[in-house]
Parts: C-alpha cells; structure tokens; sequence
C-alpha cells in the first residue's frame, strides 16, 4: 500500500484555513466603530439627562422658589389701616344713622407699621438665605446622584454590549476552527470527533448570547429609565468607556479636601446647619418686644380735626414657653451637626473603599493587558500551528481559545469596574475629575 504523502490538496486547504483562522483571530484584536448618537458616548447621555430630566428640573423650580423667599423675608412687614366710625347712630342729632365717615359723630384712622427690632429681620433673611443655599445645593446633589447613576448605567452597558461583541467574535473564530477541522479530517490527519467538539462549542455559546443580549437589554432600559426616555427606546452601541484621568488624580488626602469643599450633599447639609444656628438666634431675640408705631387722624364731618400718634408692642411673658422653643432651637442645632458629621464620615468611608477597588482594577486591567492577554495571543498561535501540524489535540486548542475569550472578558470586567469606581468618587468629591 503506497505511503500517503503528507500533504494532499485537503492538506493544503487546512494550510489556507489556518491562514484565515490565524487573520480572523488577528480582528479580534481590531476596535470597532459603531454609528450613532444618544448611547455612543457618555457625554452626550449627560447632556440629555441635564437638560431633560423631569427631577432634576423640578429640584431646580424649588432652589428658584427659595430663592425668591429671601427679600420677602427681611422686608417689613404690611402696614395696617384702621377705621373706627364713631356715633353712627348720631345720637343727640337730628341726623339719621349712617356709615358714611362724613356722616357720622368722628372717624377714626389708624395707620400702623409693625417694626421687628434686635436684628430679627436680619436673622429672617439669613435663616432664608441658607434655606435657598440649602434648595441650590439639593438640586446639585440630585444632579450630581443622576450624573452618578448615568455613569454606572452606562459601564454597566458598555460591558454588555463588550461581551456580546467578545462573544460572538468567539463564534466566528469557532466556525473557522470548524471548518479547520473538517478539512483536517477530510485529508485523513483529524478525527471527526474534532468537528463535532467544534460544533458543539458554538451551540453553547450561541446559547450564552442569548443571556448576554438579555443582560444588554436590560442595561438599555435601565439607561432609559434614568434619562426619563420609554424603557425599549433605542440607544446606539456605546463606543469607548472614559479614559482614566492620571494616578497623581487620586490622592486619598486631596479627594477629601474636595469632597468637604464640593460635594453637593455636604453643602446642603451645611446650609441645613447654618439656618439652624440662625433661626436659634431668633428663637433668643423673641425674648425682647416688638413695637409697632402709628399715626392716628380723627375726621368730624369732611375735616381732619386732630392728629394723633401711638406706640404698640408685645410683651413676651410666656418665658417657659419662650425657653421651651428655644431649647427646641437647640437641639436641632446640635442634631444638626451630628447629621453633617455623620455625612462627611460616611462619605470618606465610600471615598477609602473606592480608590482601593480602583486601584485593584487598574492594575487588573493593566496585567491583562501587558502579559496575560498576549501571553494568551501567543499560546493560542502556537496550539494552532502545532494542531496543523499533528502536534497537540484539539482539545489544547479550544483551550487555548478559553484562554483568550477569559483575558479578554476579565479585562473588559476590570476596565468597567474600573469605571464605575470612578463614578462613584466623581459622585463622592462632587465634580469629574
């Protein structure tokens, strides 16, 4: 029986099929382009979210509401007019009774003007002051949870629609390992059991698409629940995540400095505080009277007769109510600092735990990077060249292949938790980095 040369026509198209294997597997490297708008990139998705937001811009009608409670506040208050129609019933006349000024005995008007003293129109306008501080604040820390949620949403997103792309490039390098095995078979130098396992390694993947394309839906509706858009409209492909701004950015000692001086939440809290401590400072000035001083005409027939000037004020005798409100005042004050303290101390609590899972995803994300994935790239070439050749199984190559679908799905994992920890100390400091 004559010896089978070692390479037959089947042969050599096992050769071109290694070489198309080998150029399919070098795209998958390759960065692709997707077409777009809203959902392409994460600026534009702030963009619409600022700008369309139902919360966000009723948080902002209620910070211009407050606001405009700050002139009322320690303006004076209305004057009051009074008139006393006296002897309207002309008794010792002969007229007939009326309630006409100039047809009655003598009228009366009292013009009086309420006048707080001790500084308490001062103390209203400053409790107002930090009320409308406080309303502000409340709107940049809505802004600032939202532009948070977009964020995560967003990485949360890009992952999916990574590993959907990683996956389905992984059925595309199946196929052609399929068909590289085949042909292997076909000129006697593989077994068709090599084929099959080809096969069925596609069904199982092409069965965890449909997880995955679940999972990308799902990101979908969540990112159009956030931007107050209907849960199934359409969002383009997102394109890149952010790049990470420089180590140097995260100094533990520094972000905390930022954070007390920028975050919205604190801010508000802050205000909250400052409004306390002044509306205490009124409860005290109550303690003193208020007068309200007048000027008072009297009117016989159609002539002013006589003039007249008065003097009111209250006379705070209920102390133990007085003191009552006062320790009330008080103590919201100190439950008030207690709640800013508990704030900041949370808020450093999230900041510590952020850069260190960070700082983890960064250097996850950069071992991959450097030395697990080509270290994968290479191992894989090599158990396709060498199952050209006869030398390993095919088993050693769809490892080889797992190898690579692994690193690259850990590093997609790493550069979106990398993400979504920068978010959330964007959210922490209260501005992007």
């Amino acid at each position: 029986m004559p010896h089978r040369p070692p390479y037959t026509p089947s042969a050599r198209g096992t050769t071109r099929l290694a070489a198309a294997l080998t150029a399919t597997f070098a795209l998958l490297s390759a960065s692709p382009v997707w077409a777009g708008e809203l959902g392409s990139d994460l600026a534009g998705l702030l963009d619409y979210a600022r700008a369309q937001n139902p919360e966000l811009a009723a948080m902002r009608h209620e910070a211009d509401a407050a606001s405009e409670r700050v002139q009322p506040a320690g303006a004076l208050p209305d004057p009051v007019l009074r008139v006393e129609l006296e002897n309207v019933n002309n008794y010792g006349t002969s007229n007939a009774p009326s309630l006409l000024p100039w047809k009655v005995g003598d009228t009366k008007y009292t013009f009086m003007q309420p006048i707080p003293l001790w500084g308490k129109r001062d103390l209203r306008r400053d409790v107002a002051t930090a009320d409308a501080q406080q309303a502000t604040a409340r709107a940049e820390a809505t802004w600032n949870e939202l532009a948070g949620k977009i964020k995560v949403a967003y990485a949360q997103y890009f992952l999916a629609a990574g590993s959907e792309r990683i996956t389905k490039e992984v059925v595309d390098l199946l196929a052609r390992m399929e068909q590289l095995a085949q042909a292997r078979y076909a000129g006697g130098l593989a077994a068709q059991q090599d084929a099959i396992r080809a096969q069925l390694e596609q069904t199982a993947i092409r069965a965890e698409l449909i997880t995955l394309d679940t999972d990308k839906r799902q990101a979908t509706a969540r990112l159009n629940a956030l931007l107050a858009r209907e849960a199934g409209a359409t969002l383009s492909e997102p394109q890149a995540v952010r790049p990470l701004p420089a180590a140097t950015t995260f100094d533990a000692g520094a972000l905390v400095q930022r954070a007390r001086a920028t975050n919205p939440a604190v801010a508000a809290e802050e205000a909250r505080l400052r409004s306390a401590q002044s509306n205490r400072e009124l409860t005290l000035r109550n303690r003193y009277p208020d007068i309200q001083v007048g000027v008072v005409p009297t009117q016989m027939g159609s002539r002013i007769t006589t003039w007249g000037l008065m003097v009111e004020m209250n006379i705070p005798l209920q102390r133990e109510s007085r003191r009552s409100q006062e320790r009330e005042a008080d103590a919201m004050v100190s439950a008030q600092r207690a709640r800013t303290q508990a704030l900041q101390a949370q808020l450093m609590g999230e900041l510590g735990e952020n850069l260190a899972g960070l700082d983890a995803a960064r250097r996850s994300e950069a071992l991959i990077a450097g030395q697990l994935l080509p270290q994968s790239e290479l191992s894989f070439r090599s158990a396709l060249a060498a199952y050209e050749n006869g030398k390993v199984d095919f088993a050693t190559l769809l490892d080889a292949q797992r190898q690579i679908r692994k690193a690259k799905a850990d590093r997609l994992k790493a550069q979106v938790d990398a993400q979504m920890r920068l978010a959330e100390i964007e959210r922490i400091v209260g501005e992007d980095l």
